[in-house]
């Protein structure tokens, strides 16, 4: 995933990836609008690029376009978050038994690895602020979990999953300091390891909806503070 400065665009970077990356990062919140000189401030690019980014966001749906009032970031809902669980659920559970009937070693292997690597880092740092190496950790681990699958479209598939599933996340993870995450995520992998696809899905089952608890815990707070900036806009 690309890393977006404050002052602009990183090298190699995209119009298209730095507003994908701060919608996901919830750098600009639910339902913010997306003004074209705004933009261009904050990533240093002129308005071609950034006109086809939005484009290619509304078309994925990160974005919704407005007639005559231009983009805005789509915003969250609890009907999506529980669909978008429900989902994951069935897909990367069939990722997992596909895997698992494919008895991968490297696969494994690779699990194994991102999860010590996961279980060596705190998901918070010393302040109490989100700690990026262990997000990126985090995402390595799912996406291992998968690696297995040699079904190329249910693998891309799950990836998109994790991301939009992580803006909702992060949206509440600052709220939420005493998640065990460690423990969730090692049920996950012993339960992989066991070979057990059923087991594998319920563990995933369980952690995705400690997720949606929080999530949805935290979206009162979130959708006041969207309305306050909205009102002092205008």
């Amino acid at each position: 995933m690309v890393r977006i400065g404050k002052t602009g665009l990183t090298l190699g970077s995209s119009a298209y990836e730095a507003i994908r990356f701060d919608i996901i990062e919830g750098n600009v919140q639910p339902g913010s609008k997306l003004q074209f000189d705004a933009l261009r401030e904050r990533y240093g690019i002129g308005i071609s690029p950034i006109r086809e980014a939005l484009s290619r966001l509304q078309s994925e749906r990160w974005v919704d376009r407005e007639e005559q009032r231009g983009y805005r970031v789509a915003e969250v809902s609890k009907d999506e978050l529980l669909e978008l669980v429900k989902t994951r659920i069935l897909i990367e559970g069939l990722a997992v038994r596909e895997a698992l009937i494919r008895s991968d070693a490297k696969a494994e292997e690779d699990l194994v690895l991102a999860f010590h690597r996961l279980s060596k880092a705190h998901r918070l740092d010393s302040t109490g602020g989100r700690n990026p190496e262990w997000e990126k950790l985090h995402r390595q681990f799912h996406l291992a979990l998968v690696s297995g699958c040699e079904m190329k479209w249910i693998k891309q598939f799950c990836h998109q999953l994790f991301d939009v599933a992580e803006r909702y996340r992060l949206l509440s993870v600052a709220a939420n300091p005493e998640r065990r995450e460690l423990e969730e995520h090692r049920a996950i992998l012993d339960a992989y390891i066991e070979g057990d696809a059923d087991k594998v899905r319920e563990c995933l089952q369980n952690h995705y909806q400690t997720t949606v608890n929080y999530v949805l815990q935290h979206k009162a707070e979130l959708t006041a503070s969207v309305v306050k900036n909205e009102s002092a806009e205008t």
